[in-house]
């Protein structure tokens, strides 16, 4: 009886591990939170939509769970056949009941995306001058700015000049969308970049600071997003949840040394730089500028509504993926941060898939992949903030600090043991 007692309590605290293990991968340098378990509900979103007070998370604890009454009822314990069917009917009952009767509320917003396909092999970063790849994209949103258009968006890296950021006006990619910009009084273009930063002398150099190799000084790269409209003012975010291997060689302060054998997949690689705030950007509406791999982390993407983001949008470069079930999958993953932040979501991919995502998760108007596009919508804005928006990872963070209680009690235990013995 007693090694009964043991055995189930063991299994039961499985779940808790696993929790704990996935909390701390979205946090640390090594983080590829891709198969995260959670995420498996991004096709059937209308399961989940409690995913606003639990976030992926509680997805993970519901697959875990599951799986265990399986594995116990399985393994000769007759009655949790009667817990199987409320485990599964519930939360699923729960979410239908929530998806069938949220209404947004009316604010809507105009959003045009371009989605330029350009090829990130063959002609992004070498092939097409920025010139030609810029007007691509300008002569497609030429198909649906009008007046009316609050938001043009364009994908991730989009602009592909040398720019720095020392000296934004005077980049010619800054200065043709400017002249775009001019017969459309309240448009403002939110736009991927490669850009760079000159410490000047006596700043204090990031971790992430590169040294030039025929002169003196020191520069930092980015993946960057701009917000450009008709006054001086150039917004700036620099993407800070970095893909390991290609744009961050983990803990650079240690292993800077072998940025050198980063990945490169075009454009700029090693060791990218970030920035400690999660940025918004300001205008109508404020705009949370999510960049590529940074919206599969759902509590990074809270922090920007924290900061009163009303909108969200992604930009985006999945080319890189080829045609395999990887940008498919990213992009379903989107729909996820809608559930949670209840925000409306324009996704802007290169290559695609590019659409508008609403604050239930439907995706709406997504576009063919591999092809040239441009779709437009109105959008609603939200400035409510969900539980999980409030309070991130509960569960995740819960199973944490339990965890590390119970490895201390057992550190514990064994050395009054050994002091016993």
């Amino acid at each position: 009886m007693l090694a009964a007692t043991s055995t189930a309590a063991a299994n039961w605290l499985f779940p808790v591990v696993w929790l704990a293990f996935e909390f701390c991968h979205y946090r640390w340098d090594l983080n590829w939170p891709w198969l995260t378990l959670g995420n498996a509900f991004g096709k059937n979103h209308t399961w989940i939509q409690w995913y606003e007070y639990t976030g992926t998370l509680g997805g993970s604890l519901w697959v875990l769970v599951l799986n265990l009454l399986f594995f116990e009822w399985l393994n000769g314990n007759p009655k949790k056949v009667f817990a199987i069917a409320p485990t599964i009917l519930l939360p699923i009952l729960i979410s239908f009941v929530m998806y069938y009767s949220y209404e947004e509320k009316t604010n809507p917003v105009n959003v045009v995306v371009v989605q330029p396909n350009i090829d990130p092999y063959s002609e992004k970063f070498s092939g097409m001058n920025f010139e030609e790849q810029l007007n691509k994209m300008m002569d497609l949103a030429k198909q649906k700015v009008d007046s009316t258009t609050d938001y043009l968006v364009f994908p991730e890296t989009a602009l592909t000049e040398d720019i720095w950021e020392n000296d934004l006006k005077q980049t010619s990619s800054i200065r043709m969308l400017k002249e775009f910009l001019k017969p459309f009084p309240k448009l403002k273009i939110i736009t991927g970049a490669s850009t760079w930063h000159l410490f000047q002398k006596g700043e204090k150099l990031s971790v992430t600071a590169r040294k030039f190799n025929q002169q003196e000084g020191y520069y930092d790269a980015f993946n960057t997003a701009f917000q450009i409209d008709n006054s001086d003012l150039i917004q700036v975010y620099h993407k800070s949840k970095l893909v390991p291997g290609v744009e961050r060689m983990p803990y650079p302060a240690v292993f800077g040394f072998l940025e050198d054998f980063a990945i490169d997949l075009g454009g700029t690689s090693g060791s990218l730089g970030t920035q400690e705030e999660r940025t918004v950007f300001k205008g109508k509406e404020i705009v949370a500028p999510i960049i590529c791999y940074e919206s599969i982390f759902g509590e990074h993407v809270g922090e920007f509504v924290r900061n009163r983001a009303t909108l969200i949008f992604v930009i985006t470069n999945d080319g890189w993926w080829g045609d395999t079930p990887g940008y498919k999958q990213h992009l379903l993953y989107g729909r996820l941060r809608a559930i949670e932040t209840r925000r409306s979501i324009a996704r802007s991919a290169n290559t695609g898939i590019s659409c508008f995502i609403n604050e239930s998760g439907d995706i709406l108007q997504a576009t063919e992949w591999w092809k040239p596009a441009v779709i437009r919508a109105n959008i609603n804005s939200n400035s409510e903030k969900t539980f999980y928006v409030n309070h991130g990872d509960i569960i995740g963070r819960v199973c944490f600090y339990v965890l590390g209680i119970i490895l201390l009690f057992v550190i514990v235990m064994r050395l009054l043991r050994r002091k016993t013995s």
